[in-house]
């Protein structure tokens, strides 16, 4: 089976082309992706522990799902897709807004990416996809801050800048 090839993008969202997956991520180069974070009707969002066997952040708590849109592929179709695959749900997902981060892992790899960040509502259990998540809970948004404060190790870097960057914004709490 061939790499997956991911969409590289400019600092202005336009697509410049496409390369595999490993070798984006060995050179730091600029792709498009998605973070979804979904909430049940308490407001707790739904975070999953990425599996032992990703290459990066690796056991590493994060958002619901979070993935690349395959060429060719609207990130729209994309979140929808990739959250049945990950995570076994289908809800309707919202865009909310689009942010880039870049960050160099310990094994040398980086995450230089375009993020869509979309949000969701769904009250019921995951199936989870065990090549890409090994746990989840819900969890109120008051309680993963401070877990987040007290130990940021465990969570991956993009989800730490989503939560305390950006989402202060929305009112999930309840």
């Amino acid at each position: 089976m061939l790499e997956e090839e991911l969409i590289l993008v400019d600092e202005m969202d336009g697509q410049i082309g496409f390369m595999p997956k490993l070798e984006v991520h060995q050179k730091g180069l600029l792709h498009r992706a998605f973070s979804i974070l979904v909430f049940n009707s308490k407001g707790q969002l739904l975070i999953q522990k990425r599996a032992s066997k990703k290459y990066h952040s690796a056991n590493l708590w994060t958002n619901t799902c979070c993935s690349h849109p395959k060429k060719g592929e609207t990130v729209d179709k994309a979140v929808q897709r990739r959250l049945k695959e990950e995570m076994g749900i289908e809800c309707d997902l919202k865009f909310a807004y689009k942010f880039v981060y870049k960050t160099q892992f310990e094994n040398n790899l980086i995450e230089h990416e375009f993020d869509y960040v979309y949000l969701g509502e769904f009250d019921g259990n995951p199936i989870l996809n065990l090549d890409e998540a090994s746990e989840y809970k819900w969890i109120y948004l008051s309680d993963l801050r401070n877990d987040m404060q007290q130990n940021p190790e465990k969570f991956t870097y993009w989800f730490n800048i989503i939560l305390k960057q950006h989402l202060k914004s929305f009112h999930f709490e309840k």
